[in-house]
């Protein structure tokens, strides 16, 4: 029996009570507590599931599907070209933009080859030198958001792999050109963030957004990986929690079971944001752009006491 036909059946019950008068109205307040919650850890670890669903689209994906003639771009100038990561220039409707993104592999050999979107120091390296260049030649910025976090390996380590995500969240908070970021797939911790200050930053319906995994955090908080659902429901990491936390600027609807269901709907969704957003954010002066999108980074997690 699913937790709505359970909540349907309770409220009944809570009625035939309440016109009988009988006094457990806080046994079955405890019990209604205890369906909700049991509700919340359903939805988040669905979605959970949803954004790591083997069949959803991967950046290159909606790349395809949303961009004209997307030309890559390779490697850091430092050290090398690190495939988790792909970049590079297209066209929006005939507007040149500069696309970053996380990226999976289907097979055993692609996920080799991209590290199953995990970036070393190098790969954030090359989105910040891309980053760079759009900003020299007014280019805007669109970043697709899809990782488990930055890989944290003894030679990524060695390479400065926080040291280079440090570097991105500082200069792209400062870059001066328009920059919007769409979380669609896992948005994990400081592997996401390193690609993910804008001035909107968006979540597909289905996409997941936390500091850590529920696997982690059940782990290390719970002391027990086996209550990762839990976790799930506890990280509060839905695309309606943050956007209830205002950590997002908008939600953008799926098919309904998840994004693979139909691709193309989604990228065209998609696409549209993309290209009602660039008109208003082309529209402003740089400096004001960057004053804006310093403001709303500082904001997230601020709360007032009454």
């Amino acid at each position: 029996m699913n937790t709505e036909l359970i909540q349907e059946k309770l409220n009944e019950l809570k009625k035939l009570i309440s016109e009988s008068g009988i006094g457990t109205s806080e046994e079955l307040d405890l019990l209604e507590s205890k369906i909700q919650a049991s509700s919340k850890t359903e939805i988040a670890w669905k979605q959970v599931e949803l954004a790591r669903h083997p069949d959803r689209p991967y950046s290159l994906d909606y790349i395809n599907r949303i961009f004209d003639d997307f030309t890559e771009l390779h490697g850091d100038r430092c050290y090398a070209d690190d495939s988790a990561i792909v970049g590079g220039l297209a066209f929006l409707n005939g507007r040149p933009v500069t696309v970053i993104a996380h990226q999976k592999g289907r097979t055993l050999k692609e996920n080799m080859q991209r590290n199953h979107g995990m970036a070393h120091p190098e790969g954030y390296r090359k989105a910040l030198r891309l980053a760079k260049q759009a900003e020299k030649f007014q280019r805007p910025i669109i970043t697709f958001v899809d990782t488990s976090g930055a890989y944290p390996g003894i030679g990524a380590e060695e390479r400065g792999v926080a040291e280079s995500i440090a570097h991105n969240l500082r200069d792209f908070s400062q870059l001066k050109t328009p920059i919007i970021c769409i979380i669609i797939g896992e948005g994990g911790s400081g592997g996401a963030l390193g690609i993910c200050v804008g001035d909107k930053v968006y979540m597909l319906e289905n996409a997941i957004y936390s500091v850590i995994s529920p696997e982690g955090c059940a782990s290390i908080l719970l002391r027990d990986a086996t209550k990762a659902k839990d976790a799930a429901a506890m990280l509060r990491i839905t695309s309606a929690d943050l956007m209830a936390f205002n950590v997002i600027n908008g939600v953008i609807k799926e098919a309904p079971g998840g994004a693979h269901a139909d691709p193309d709907a989604t990228a065209a969704l998609i696409k549209e944001v993309l290209l009602s957003d660039l008109a208003d954010l082309e529209s402003r002066n740089p400096s004001v752009l960057v004053r804006y999108r310093n403001q709303k980074i500082r904001k997230i997690g601020h709360w007032n006491e009454s």
